[in-house]
């Protein structure tokens, strides 16, 4: 069933990115780098360096002996670098010499891991970009399209749906600044040798880091990073945050195409969100994805903070615990953008079922109007008091709020009728709303 939850948890883009041929090319890219930079620093011959260079290709690579030796070696990187060495020997007995000179196999793992990273970090821009541009469509399109704000699931004071959208886009648009920010900052070339020292290069050894880093568009960090896994962290509590922010969007969606609210629906298509029973359903299925994979990736962000406890200068088992971790989360954040996509395309939104449903209550919607333009008159707890009151008389009845506020001495002596007409339009109940939308798209 892997193809068929392939479709369900992940994007197709991002399954390459961290495809083994995706994983070895950028692991050979590190080699490739290294060797060019020790050649220009006259560290090695530069006839050898491009003769390795030449030989840093995943098409090379016995995958499948790779994988057999990986077992037995702990990590990839030791039987990838072995396999190399005898790619080169066979061309140039010299050049073979001076394969992985210098380097140790995190070097190469972490290199190799940060380069996809990186990748998977403009992929998941890209979708983010996406998302941000349909919120910005739906909160210009519904920034006057009245409906029910809610708290703890029940009617509270009246809302736009462009307010809600707006509140959608803006936690969003802080995670894509916040990777950016870990592109531009975090996403460094890992060289360090045995201990992180770079002792096998004597004096040139941070000119190689630099030119490498250079070579391959990372940082160049100002100290190595074996057991400093903050880095990594940063990727995974970030990634972490971007989808617990679409999931909250999937969740306020769900609850919307709930049959009692039927607000908003997803687009439809032929063959979506049917029922294998039932002939009437029409199923939330974006959100669904998005929520169930809102609901996996803590633990896995959660196993990349335990991991940060590394000993000495290399760990034992920690940095091994990421790997899978890491690409896994990365992975569940593509397919969670692209669901998203979908999600915010064509969403439907019925704006007269709103209005229908904000009238369901009698009126309940505008009595916090009604307390606050009593509160100057009378006190906070006494207006409140009084609204509560009246309140409970229309949920026992079922009558209309401003007809019994109408009928009431105590209300009527401090306010008259067009004021009390006033205190029940929807557009005087909308506080700063347009603002702080206004304000979510500058920032967008």
């Amino acid at each position: 069933m892997h193809k068929v939850y392939d479709k369900l948890y992940y994007s197709a883009e991002m399954n390459e990115v961290f495809s083994d041929a995706s994983a070895l090319t950028c692991m050979l890219r590190f080699e490739a780098a290294l060797a060019q930079a020790q050649a220009d620093h006259r560290l090695i011959p530069r006839s050898s360096a491009d003769v390795i260079v030449a030989c840093c290709s995943a098409e090379l690579v016995n995958l499948e002996l790779l994988a057999e030796q990986s077992a037995l070696a702990v990590n990839p990187a030791i039987p990838l670098v072995k396999q190399l060495t005898l790619i080169v020997k066979e061309r140039d007995v010299e050049a073979a010499k001076y394969v992985h000179f210098g380097a140790t196999s995190q070097d190469v793992m972490d290199t190799g891991l940060v380069l996809q990273i990186n990748q998977a970090l403009r992929l998941i821009d890209h979708d983010l970009q996406l998302v941000q541009n349909n919120l910005v469509e739906l909160i210009e399109k519904h920034r006057h399209t009245v409906m029910a704000g809610r708290t703890l699931l029940t009617q509270a004071r009246p809302i736009t749906f462009g307010f809600k959208a707006a509140a959608w886009l803006d936690p969003l648009l802080r995670s894509r600044n916040r990777l950016k920010e870990i592109c531009s900052n975090t996403l460094a070339i890992q060289f360090g040798g045995a201990v992180g020292t770079l002792a096998s290069m004597n004096s040139k050894g941070l000119e190689v880091l630099m030119l490498m880093a250079k070579e391959l568009g990372l940082q160049a960090p100002s100290f190595t990073w074996h057991t400093a896994r903050d880095r990594i962290a940063d990727v995974a509590a970030a990634l972490g945050v971007l989808v617990g922010n679409l999931g909250k969007m999937a969740k306020d969606i769900t609850l919307l195409m709930q049959t009692e609210a039927a607000e908003v629906f997803e687009s439809a298509a032929e063959g979506k969100g049917g029922s294998s029973t039932l002939p009437h359903k029409r199923n939330p299925i974006s959100s669904t994805m998005i929520t169930a994979i809102a609901m996996r990736l803590p633990a896995l962000v959660s196993s990349i903070m335990t991991a940060m406890m590394q000993e000495h200068e290399r760990a034992v088992g920690a940095w091994h615990a990421e790997w899978g971790s890491l690409t896994e989360i990365c992975k569940l954040t593509g397919g969670a953008l692209k669901q998203s996509v979908n999600l915010t395309t064509d969403l439907e939104v019925d704006a007269e079922r709103m209005r229908e449903n904000m009238e369901m209550t009698g009126g309940l919607i505008f009595a916090e109007n009604v307390s606050l333009a009593l509160t100057e008159k009378i006190g906070k707890e006494a207006a409140h008091e009084l609204l509560e009151e009246a309140c409970n008389h229309v949920k026992a009845s079922g009558g209309q709020l401003k007809e019994i506020l109408l009928q009431d001495p105590r209300v009527m002596e401090h306010l008259n009728s067009k004021t009390l007409e006033n205190l029940f339009d929807f557009a005087a109940s909308l506080g700063l709303s347009n603002l702080l939308i206004d304000r979510v798209l500058a920032s967008a």
